[in-house]
């Protein structure tokens, strides 16, 4: 009887010494991801963001395709409102696309390598590694990661990773604020190492136009398929052909910030930050005859810096346009100006990609800034001297779901 609860005993030691093996600490993950990440060749994820900035949480499709050496495709979708703006980086630059609107902005930049997003892989490798004071737990599937967010922004303090454990995929992420609560939330619902994408996946005039192909259906519907889903497209330019073009989603030169053709309508050119840039403002009109655009109402932000207040609004409308202006004073003084652009090429500032959560923005000028972002069919610009980055992007943040008033 002893004999065998000794035995027993041993057999439950040589158990808890072989399951202990099986464990892996931060350090061993950490080495595992370094090495992951070296030899990633490609990868495609999709999953639900959420934003929980306002008075209601706001949700978002997002879908990340990546491809070595640097082309990058991520589709965002308002799920309420059902529109898809695409940020990509190929061969010309770093695009931001609207393809239900026909609308794009192209710079010249080395994004997202200055500054990453929540749903890049990348970005949330390099979180937990560059942290040394990283926290680490072991759970039933997944290895989870208390780290710091590095977001360029101060509203956004720490955040959580989730990643499983049998090749390392990220799962969930939240960051949150310096009062814990969480910001914004990524969910995955798939992701995959190394993807397989058609050689048009990152073209910016077949992303541009596949929406429409598609009967404009959003997410991972909004843009170029990977490669088993491209065999019907047709000749397509790949992404390593300089300058597509084409009459629709057409886009300005990223060096002149001026559209290359009478016919390229419907196109919103900025200069590229490397680039020779046109005279800050300044506008060529194209051939289209101007549309009508109509009232969309004053649309407020429902944050403003401690300190400042609405100083007045106005309304103008002259030969069939109609914008807004609202002017704020106090602590900070800076103007919002919102409008529903007509067809045309402008020539911007050198500008540089500002990443809103919901959106892309672009951040141009120097001693006066302006952020400008578009969303359901309306141009946002705010403009101030002394207003930091990080306020103009909680004041954009704070307008995404409001309406007219």
């Amino acid at each position: 009887m002893r004999r065998i609860s000794w035995m027993l005993a041993m057999v439950l030691v040589l158990s808890a010494l072989l399951a202990a093996c099986g464990k892996k600490d931060a350090a061993a993950v950490v080495k595992d991801l370094n090495e992951v990440v070296g030899e990633m060749e490609s990868y495609q994820g999709a999953g639900v963001m959420t934003l929980h900035t306002g008075e209601t949480p706001q949700h978002y499709k997002v879908e990340v395709w990546h491809q070595k050496p640097s082309y990058y495709r991520i589709a965002l979708t308002n799920a309420k409102k059902d529109v898809t703006q695409i940020v990509l980086r190929n061969d010309e630059g770093v695009f931001v696309l609207t393809p239900s609107q026909n609308k794009s902005f192209r710079f010249q930049s080395d994004w997202p390598d200055n500054q990453g997003q929540v749903y890049l892989y990348e970005t949330l490798i390099r979180s937990i590694t560059g942290d040394t004071t990283r926290q680490f737990a072991d759970e039933k599937e997944s290895y989870v990661f208390d780290v710091a967010a590095n977001y360029n922004t101060h509203a956004l303090v720490r955040q959580k990773i989730w990643l499983n454990k049998s090749d390392y995929a990220p799962k969930q992420v939240e960051v949150s604020d310096s009062n814990a609560n969480v910001v914004v939330d990524v969910k995955f619902d798939s992701f995959k190492f190394g993807a397989d994408f058609g050689k048009d996946a990152f073209d910016m005039q077949r992303n541009m136009t596949a929406a429409a192909e598609e009967g404009n259906k959003a997410g991972t519907d909004a843009g170029a398929a990977p490669a088993e889903k491209t065999d019907d497209a047709g000749e397509q330019s790949s992404a390593n052909t300089p300058n597509a073009a084409g009459t629709d989603g057409a886009v300005s030169d990223g060096q002149s910030g001026v559209s290359e053709g009478a016919q390229q309508q419907g196109t919103e050119g900025t200069s590229g930050s490397e680039g020779a840039a046109g005279e800050p403002g300044s506008e060529e009109p194209t051939s289209a005859e101007p549309k009508e655009s109509g009232s969309f109402g004053v649309i407020q932000p429902t944050y403003a810096p401690e300190g400042v207040k609405l100083k007045d609004d106005q309304i103008l409308e002259e030969a069939g346009d109609y914008s807004v202006l609202l002017r704020y004073e106090g602590t900070y003084n800076y103007t919002i100006y919102e409008a529903r652009p007509q067809d045309r090429a402008v020539s911007l500032a050198p500008s540089r990609l500002v990443d809103l959560g919901f959106t892309a923005g672009m951040i141009s000028g120097d001693a006066l800034q302006t952020l400008t972002w578009t969303s359901d069919g309306v141009e946002y610009r705010i403009t101030s001297a002394d207003l930091p980055e990080n306020e103009m992007v909680r004041i954009a943040t704070s307008m995404q779901e409001e309406s007219g008033k």
